[in-house]
C-alpha cells in the first residue's frame, strides 16, 4: 500500500517521540505536530489498518517493521538535509521547515548522492 506524505510525517513523529520518551500515545503526536485530536485519531486508525502502526491495550503506539522502515528513512532524510542546510548558513528553524518539505519529494537516487557527498565532506573536515 502506498503511503502519502502526511502518513510519513505521522510515522516520523512516532519514531521521534519514541526516541525521546520511550512510549508514544496519540496525544504525543497531537502535541508534536499541532494537529487536532480527531485528525490524529483518523490518521492512527488508517496507519494501523495499513499495517504501519499497532496500538496496545494501554493505547501505546508502536511502529511495525514496515512502519519503522518508512519512519527511519524519512528521519534520516530529514536529519541529513537539515544538517546540510544549516551548514550552508540557513537558520535552524528554517532548515527544519525546508528539510521537512524536501524529504518527501526527493528521489532515492538524488538523496543517496547528496548524502554520499555530505558524508564525504564531513569525513574530509569540510
Amino acid at each position: 500500500m502506498a503511503i502519502y506524505e502526511s502518513g510519513e510525517d505521522y510515522l516520523e513523529a512516532v519514531l521521534m517521540t519514541e526516541k525521546e520518551k520511550g512510549m508514544v500515545r496519540s496525544i504525543d503526536i497531537v502535541n508534536r505536530l499541532g494537529y487536532s485530536k480527531p485528525s490524529i485519531s483518523v490518521a492512527v486508525k488508517n496507519l494501523c489498518a495499513a499495517g504501519y502502526l499497532t496500538m496496545d491495550e494501554d493505547k501505546h503506539l508502536r511502529l511495525t517493521e514496515s512502519g519503522r522502515a518508512i519512519a527511519e528513512r524519512i528521519y534520516d532524510r530529514h536529519r541529513t538535509l537539515e544538517a546540510i542546510l544549516i551548514s550552508l548558513g540557513v537558520e535552524r528553524q528554517q532548515a527544519e521547515k525546508d528539510a521537512c518539505k524536501v524529504e518527501h519529494d526527493l528521489s532515492d537516487e538524488s538523496f543517496a548522492l547528496i548524502k554520499a557527498m555530505w558524508e564525504k565532506s564531513q569525513a574530509n573536515g569540510s
